[in-house]
């Protein structure tokens, strides 16, 4: 591997190692090979995500002019031109390493292009147009990554694990969203609770929610384990040394839930986390569980029909 390479693939595992602790802490779980990639993955996603929220001062303008530039450069890269971006050499390599579809990554540059426009979703179905390129298309990026004994029966749950884990985080993060002027929650949910935009900015500035507003959260979490349900039957279908990595970040961030839970719904009173002594033994665990084990579900039993 080239010094440009070797060089790509350690600042995207850097960029992994500090702003995706819960997931990175699951990659260890995974052969070698494969946790470069997986680094290379995130660190492509987090840094679209940098060039969007990172540079707030920016006006929307100049953001986007920013984030078209290096999508050209990543999409001139596919086409075969040499980029000297310090971290697109790795993923232009991990895609044509596992052959990945070149659509899924379109549609995760839209999504990305969409938060410099969209502060809030009228519906479900509006937000899961978003989600569709900015969590289910990492789902299916990581599959080859991971292997599968059956990848067709695998497709439908690693996109239902990517919607699980994009809803947990617009749960736990309802308060930074909010400071960069947007809600994840759909409207029709908000309506649904009698919940104002302006009702979440004062829970925000009092550091409490009201009882309306936890029952939207319980509602959102409910939704959430919905997916973490449709997601379960696919871990066993892995291959056996990507299964213990993937039951640790669903039990992981499915933890998340269970904090937000625990703390009566009220995500504005402080970001719920998943004590580091949990990791551990939740990583523990993984690693004892054998293959092919059916994934317990985190939390209260969830109602499948919220999953549209």
């Amino acid at each position: 591997m080239d010094t440009d390479l070797t060089a790509a693939y350690d600042r995207c595992r850097d960029l992994h190692r500090r702003h995706g602790r819960t997931y990175y802490l699951a990659t260890r779980l995974l052969p070698g090979w494969k946790r470069r990639h997986v680094h290379a993955l995130y660190g492509f996603t987090r840094y679209a995500d940098e060039i969007v929220d990172r540079t707030e001062d920016r006006p929307p303008a100049e953001r986007a002019v920013r984030l078209r530039q290096w999508s050209d450069r990543f999409l001139a890269g596919l086409h075969g031109e040499r980029t000297d971006d310090p971290l697109l050499p790795a993923v232009l390599h991990t895609i044509a390493v596992f052959d990945l579809d070149r659509a899924d990554f379109a549609a995760f540059l839209r999504s990305m292009a969409m938060d410099l426009t969209v502060a809030s979703y009228p519906t479900y179905d509006d937000l899961l147009d978003y989600m569709e390129g900015s969590a289910a298309v990492i789902g299916t990026m990581m599959l080859p990554i991971l292997g599968s004994s059956d990848p067709a029966a695998a497709r439908e749950p690693a996109r239902q694990l990517g919607f699980a884990f994009q809803l947990t985080n617009f749960i736990r993060d309802v308060a930074e969203d909010l400071d960069r002027g947007r809600t994840y929650l759909p409207d029709e949910d908000l309506a649904r609770f009698d919940v104002s935009r302006a009702d979440l900015l004062a829970a925000r500035a009092a550091g409490r929610a009201t009882p309306n507003i936890r029952a939207l959260i319980e509602y959102e979490v409910t939704r959430a384990q919905a997916h973490y349900l449709a997601a379960a039957p696919g871990i066993p279908l892995l291959v056996p040394a990507s299964q213990a990595c993937m039951r640790t970040a669903y039990a992981l961030y499915g933890g998340i839930l269970d904090e937000v839970a625990a703390q009566g719904y009220d995500v504005f009173v402080r970001r719920a986390l998943v004590p580091q002594r949990r990791r551990v033994a939740v990583a523990a665990r993984a690693l004892l569980t054998p293959t092919g084990t059916p994934v317990p579900l985190p939390g209260p039993a969830p109602q499948p029909a919220l999953v549209a």
